[in-house]
């Protein structure tokens, strides 16, 4: 495979990119009114105030509708520490524990549902393990995972793209990618090692030559998969799941009438990671001082 693909080929590159990639999300970002916080010092803040900073950021923010809620706590709580990631494991909250952070900023549900209803719950020793070591702790928990997808730019996406190691390839605000020629079998390699993925799906020929990249991160479902590859006609859609008789069946299809096109599925949560690692540096950025942690929750589905 081409050296440029090289995860660890330009490892300051790609940290430089993270750092700056807020530049990357246009004029919202520059015209943020809170952006003067961080050129002078000032009082702790608050879960709330940095709730709101976040939100400043993105187009037509706040929502009426979102999953983007406080599943623990309170706004008024002055926060000591931030711990962002993908899931709140306990493992995460102990950790979060250790770093002395009482703000976890998670990407995905905490409760096991997509709306983390807990209704149900009240009495299950699993949830009540989970709730209570936070609440034991003063911990605050604000799920993170609308907002950061609709900033100027997908910040997951611009994450996802550090992690790859393809910045030179990538447009703000698209998709594709042009990467240098290489085949299936040498992209998956890279994807895996770039990632810290042991083993991952795909449909396709691995000695088929790809270049043009399609990168949907996470499960945005298979109709809109499926659209953006009639729209696009990549070589190769990079995901991070769907559903079996969704696009792996097309994509199955297509080949099967002479195209040439290929599917890698990465696994929800490892296509992602990098959307919590861009949050942590978006608060580095913006509150300047606050001891901020991106600690990767890994995935609860092993390899046997």
């Amino acid at each position: 495979m081409d050296k440029k693909l090289s995860a660890a080929a330009k490892p300051n590159e790609r940290r430089q990119f993270l750092k700056l990639s807020g530049a990357m999300l246009g004029a919202g970002l520059i015209g943020n009114p809170f952006d003067a916080f961080s050129l002078e010092p000032r009082k702790p803040w608050t879960v709330g105030e940095i709730m709101d900073a976040f939100i400043a950021q993105v187009p037509n923010g706040p929502f009426e509708k979102t999953v983007d809620t406080l599943k623990v706590g309170s706004r008024d709580t002055v926060v000591t520490g931030v711990v962002t990631t993908m899931f709140t494991t306990m493992e995460i909250i102990q950790k979060a524990i250790e770093h002395k952070a009482n703000l976890i900023i998670p990407h995905e549900p905490t409760f096991f549902s997509g709306s983390d209803e807990t209704d149900y719950l009240q009495e299950d020793p699993v949830f009540r393990a989970k709730y209570d070591l936070m609440e034991k702790h003063g911990i605050t928990l604000w799920r993170n995972h609308d907002y950061v997808h609709r900033m100027q730019d997908d910040g997951v996406r611009v994450g996802v793209v550090g992690d790859l190691g393809w910045e030179e390839y990538y447009q703000p605000n698209s998709p594709i990618l042009h990467i240098p020629k290489t085949n299936l079998k040498d992209l998956i390699n890279h994807v895996k090692t770039s990632l810290g993925v042991p083993a991952m799906r795909y449909v396709g020929d691995l000695e088929q030559s790809c270049s043009k990249v399609l990168l949907l991160p996470g499960a945005v479902g298979g109709r809109m998969q499926i659209t953006q590859i009639m729209e696009h006609r990549p070589d190769v859609l990079v995901c991070g799941e769907s559903n079996e008789w969704e696009t792996p069946e097309y994509v199955r299809a297509a080949n099967e009438i002479g195209m040439k096109l290929s599917m890698i599925e990465i696994g929800h949560s490892a296509s992602e990671e990098g959307g919590s690692e861009f949050v942590k540096n978006w608060l580095n950025q913006h509150m300047p001082g606050l001891p901020v942690y991106h600690i990767p929750s890994g995935n609860s589905l092993q390899v046997f």
